[in-house]
């Protein structure tokens, strides 16, 4: 990989934070992460912004997933559609996504075309141009992705409702993608606010895994993203959830052909990583009842009781905002939702009484760790691994930590987490059906791209 005469003074504190991890800062505040993968000849570049749409406010929900789209749409050398079509020249891939916490730009390629990669990805954090043309026929490219991904997909109508209900004042509350009369109201200018605002070096982690060497990925680093000013950043001010005083709950009237039950808990999340058990007896606790055949929710409400179709548990806990413990399901036919919702909660109260067993926990946990190290085994999911935890403000060791986390898990844990999905921290939902029109909606234009 040719990337230069390495100048090793210039190199600003990098040090292994993790086995075969380089962790540098850049003197505008741009955080390089490099972790070497030598398996294949390839590379896998992300840019992390740490602007996601916590960050939005009321009026302006989904701008930060909008500008993820204007950011394809040129700058003053790179015109637009072309960064797409440059990338792919090369024989690489690329796309983005945000979520609640970030923005995330990515591309995959040769490991000897990297040097595009920075270049064009640090061209368009300085100089992207916002052109009212574009930004009028990309707002209605959002409009119809949320139609198609939210509005006409009863199970999103329903778990969006659920969060502005679970959520009081937390900006979990408020849907990625925008609500859509924000979305009808937005101009170019909230797009350039919310650039000039939090796309800068300093808001900025550049994660690269691959067949590189870390210290010419550095050098690159500096060559392209060295150059680029820092900006003050606003002040990000706390913005607690305040404590739930009992169960809520919603029903969703939407076209559907079947009922649906969905249930959060407000559950622990991971704030210090060498301290707190919970988080990791949270995911086990959903490794006993979801994830494969033999989990206790398949096993028993969707083969032996016929409750459910379908029915599933999952744990969010490693986010910048509060931790959620999910349960949901579509009943069988003939059966409720307020049957599958009684056999749901059954579930975790006979983890409550009776806890599980030691052969049990260490079935579920040698799965949770299998998946947890067969992600690891692409370069894609060890950057994003790697991105996620630097954008958390995590310790990146933690990526090798957690499997020993999870190993630690004792039976009486896992029980402690089931004794905190009480009702209290509860937010039900549920999908009341309305008959679907011979005369659905059809798209008016094709949403190509995962933005």
């Amino acid at each position: 990989m040719q990337l230069g005469r390495i100048a090793l003074l210039l190199i600003t504190a990098a040090m292994p934070a993790a086995a075969g991890v380089t962790d540098t800062t850049l003197d505008n505040g741009l955080r390089v992460i490099v972790k070497e993968d030598h398996r294949a000849p390839v590379v896998v570049s992300q840019l992390w912004y740490k602007a996601g749409s916590m960050d939005e406010h009321n009026g302006a929900t989904g701008v930060a997933h909008v500008l993820e789209h204007m950011m394809f749409k040129g700058t003053g050398k790179v015109p637009d559609g072309q960064f797409s079509k440059r990338i792919a020249a090369a024989g690489g891939r690329e796309n983005a996504f945000t979520n609640r916490d970030a923005t995330v730009y990515f591309q995959q390629l040769q490991k000897d075309r990297l040097p595009l990669s920075f270049e064009l990805e640090a061209d368009r954090m300085a100089d992207l141009q916002l052109k009212e043309e574009a930004f009028a026929k990309e707002i209605q490219v959002v409009m119809e992705e949320r139609r198609l991904r939210t509005e006409d997909n009863p199970h999103a109508v329903v778990y969006e409702q659920l969060m502005s209900v679970a959520f009081q004042a937390h900006p979990y509350r408020r849907p990625v993608i925008g609500w859509m009369d924000d979305l009808q109201n937005m101009r170019a200018q909230d797009a350039r606010d919310w650039y000039q605002r939090w796309y800068a070096p300093n808001n900025a982690t550049l994660v690269v895994a691959g067949d590189v060497d870390p210290q010419e990925v550095i050098a690159l680093a500096r060559k392209e993203y060295g150059r680029l000013a820092n900006k003050p950043l606003p002040v990000r001010k706390p913005q607690d959830e305040p404590p739930q005083r009992g169960e809520k709950r919603i029903v969703v009237k939407a076209p559907a052909k079947q009922p649906y039950v969905l249930m959060i808990y407000r559950a622990p999340g991971l704030d210090d990583a060498d301290k707190d058990v919970m988080p990791w007896a949270m995911q086990v606790l959903a490794g006993v009842l979801n994830g494969n055949d033999s989990a206790r929710l398949d096993k028993r409400l969707v083969k032996e009781q016929r409750i459910a179709v379908e029915a599933g548990a999952s744990y969010d806990g490693i986010s910048r905002g509060p931790g959620l413990f999910y349960l949901d399901g579509t009943p069988s036919e003939g059966k409720s939702a307020a049957e599958l919702e009684k056999a749901l909660r059954a579930e975790i109260r006979r983890i409550q009484h009776a806890g599980v067993s030691e052969e049990e926990l260490n079935r579920v946990k040698a799965q949770v760790i299998a998946g947890d190290v067969y992600q690891r085994d692409s370069v894609f999911y060890q950057a994003m691994q790697l991105g996620e935890l630097a954008t958390l403000g995590l310790p990146l060791d933690l990526l090798e930590k957690r499997v020993d986390k999870l190993k630690a898990v004792t039976a009486d844990q896992v029980r402690a987490a089931a004794r905190l999905l009480t009702d209290d921290r509860l937010s039900v939902a549920v999908l009341d059906p309305l008959p679907i029109s011979a005369s659905a909606r059809k798209p008016s234009m094709e949403v190509k791209h995962a933005r």
